[in-house]
């Protein structure tokens, strides 16, 4: 298939973080483009303000009608139910349909390709390899997972012959990729419902770690079993961080390349795991070729992404930090970053569980990292695309937290519950619709200090 040949693209999920990123880079090479979501959200809001149309109906007359014509691409994702009319609609007529990252493999086919995979810390990856590599002045165009506060945009950059994206192994996507440069962050268990097993997930990353064929090219998370580079902080790996303090709520370390020392790098993410994210970064992007002085000052001038530890109220009296954490892993690493940032704070964490499946699996391991916490308050499970589970609720995942002071609440019961609550940080977690709710419970925390 000849993108330039097509004019019109429909998305059907357009709100998707990263179908959204596809949308605006389309919209903005001079296609057609419009779209279906089930839900209005912030993020559809600004597709519709960067003149993008959006609608929230599945309802055929609704497509505009340009959109009917046979040189019409339609853009999937795999969460699409498979009843959906206007998808059926486009099968019955036998349009070009194609997933997202298919369509992602054939813009980046041509280019030299950074790709960052890992069931964890893609997001914060390939965006400051993203920041790194625009701010050195290279031609890139990097396809995101989050809304990097740089840029306002999960899309950043509108090079022609350098890409950057997120390998994404839901669905096994990220097969579809044609990596020059890769890494591995993480191989945790996750998408169970799709691969059965942590075995067949692990395969499914050494498939995509064969695409380099320069295994100095591939880095992965120390402690995997892969062939290519090590990463890791504080550890025996080939690129490691060291000599680590905090001064004035930054990072400052020395990172440890080959024989080489790039001293006295800042950085401003909380958190050991984002100082990997940033190490597996700093390697991709020194390995290309970019300059220490210009990688350092990327690094200390990244501001973080939407929704990952992202600071919604810091002051002296009260924290509010909202985390996208949908898995037992990366609750564990915001616990490990607010306490090492707040010693001796007591810490609120707001968890909103994201798919039955994952909570079935996991719910041993959510119960333990949510214990860590001094105080818990649940809401109920967001299904997403999947139905209920018989038995498989958050009455059932509370009753395994290990925790005093832990309630079962409604999103309506949240805003009480805080303003109630004693703690002087709290953290909102999840990926489901509570980062919609992230602006009124500032509002409510901020009305609760000035009460106060």
């Amino acid at each position: 298939m000849n993108l330039n040949q097509i004019h019109n693209i429909y998305f059907i999920g357009i709100g998707g973080i990263g179908m959204s990123a596809l949308a605006r880079y389309f919209k903005n090479i001079g296609k057609n483009v419009s779209g279906y979501d089930k839900t209005e959200t912030q993020l559809t809001k600004e597709l519709q303000q960067e003149g993008i149309q959006v609608h929230f109906e599945d309802n055929i007359n609704l497509i505009p009608k340009d959109f009917y014509v046979e040189n019409t691409l339609v853009v999937i994702t795999p969460a699409v139910p498979v009843l959906l009319a206007e998808w059926n609609y486009f099968i019955e007529r036998k349009f070009i349909i194609k997933k997202r990252a298919e369509v992602l493999g054939l813009i980046t086919k041509d280019t030299f390709c950074f790709a960052v995979a890992g069931t964890h810390g893609k997001t914060t990856t390939s965006s400051i390899l993203a920041h790194i590599l625009l701010d050195s002045g290279l031609d890139v165009t990097s396809f995101l997972g989050g809304i990097v506060e740089n840029y306002n945009s999960n899309l950043v950059g509108n090079g022609k012959t350098i890409t950057v994206v997120e390998a994404d192994e839901f669905d096994r996507s990220f097969l579809h990729l044609h990596p020059n440069i890769a890494c591995i962050t993480s191989m945790d268990a996750d998408h169970l419902d799709i691969y059965g097993d942590a075995n067949a997930i692990e395969e499914s990353f050494r498939e995509f770690a064969d695409k380099v064929e320069d295994k100095s090219k591939l880095f992965y998370a120390n402690g995997l079993v892969l062939d290519g580079v090590s990463v890791g902080v504080n550890d025996d790996a080939k690129i490691t961080a060291q000599n680590i303090k905090i001064e004035k709520g930054y990072y400052v370390f020395d990172a440890k390349f080959g024989n080489e020392l790039i001293e006295n790098i800042q950085f401003g993410l909380p958190g050991h795991h984002n100082l990997s994210n940033a190490l597996m970064a700093l390697s991709m992007a020194k390995t290309y070729g970019v300059e220490n002085d210009k990688i350092k000052n990327a690094l200390a001038s990244f501001k973080g992404i939407r929704r990952r530890f992202s600071f919604q109220i810091r002051e002296e009296k009260l924290t509010y930090i909202d985390d996208y954490a949908h898995h037992p892993t990366e609750i564990n690493a915001v616990h490990q970053a607010v306490t090492e940032l707040f010693p001796n704070k007591k810490v609120c964490a707001v968890f909103q569980p994201h798919l039955f499946s994952r909570t079935k699996d996991f719910a041993d391991d959510f119960a333990k990292s949510l214990s860590k916490f001094d105080e818990v308050l649940l809401l109920e499970i967001y299904p997403a695309r999947e139905l209920p589970m018989e038995g498989v609720n958050s009455t059932w995942l509370l009753g395994k937290v290990e925790n005093k002071n832990k309630k079962l609440i409604s999103k309506e019961e949240l805003f009480t519950e805080i303003k109630a609550s004693d703690a002087t940080v709290f953290v909102t977690i999840g990926a489901g619709d509570l980062g919609e709710m992230v602006p009124q419970i500032k509002k409510t925390l901020s009305e609760k200090v000035e009460l106060e």
